[in-house]
């Protein structure tokens, strides 16, 4: 699949998996795209886990509340790292989404499916904190976000988006509401 292919067919999946295993060189494939990245000052905040043993998946989901994605055969959890970069900026968020981003894609470039979620990983419930103490995560890092990924075993939905010419100008902002 070309990337313009991956990016116009790439949708957030949030329906049953295919208990099919994801084979290990296409989760390092994925890592490796999400690590290639670019990071704010090159400080690489960034760091993944790559979840395939059913036993941690299902310690993984035993905390994850509401579920989503608990029957993928696999899943990658971000870590961030919060490093000040450029005077008092840290770059973390844009790195990890930067990260994710290419995850996203390179997942559908290999055909699976998979949704991220950050949303109540981050609440105030500490889901990624509970995650992270699972997967002996140091203190150091935060779990952020997990892609699960595997085979859709549902029809897909995909939303609409709206038409580019109500989301995009050439040289200046063209409300046309």
């Amino acid at each position: 699949m070309n990337i313009f292919d991956a990016i116009n067919e790439r949708f957030s999946y949030r329906g049953k998996y295919l208990s099919d295993p994801v084979p290990r060189e296409h989760l390092v494939k994925i890592m490796e795209a999400g690590l290639a990245a670019p990071s704010g000052c090159n400080k690489q905040t960034t760091s993944l886990i790559a979840v395939d043993d059913p036993e941690v998946l299902r310690k993984l989901h035993g905390v994850i509340d509401p579920p989503l994605g608990e029957t993928a055969p696999a899943m990658i959890c971000v870590l961030t790292k919060r490093i000040v970069a450029y005077r008092d900026r840290c770059f973390a968020v844009q790195d990890y989404s930067a990260a994710i981003e290419n995850m996203l894609l390179a997942i559908s470039a290999l055909g699976y499916e998979s949704c991220w979620v950050e949303g109540h990983v981050t609440d105030v419930d500490a889901i990624g904190y509970k995650m992270a103490q699972i997967l002996g995560v140091p203190d150091d890092h935060e779990l952020i976000c997990y892609l699960p990924v595997g085979k859709a075993a549902e029809e897909y939905r995909r939303v609409r988006k709206k038409p580019f010419e109500e989301r995009a100008w050439f040289n200046s902002f063209e409300n046309k509401e």
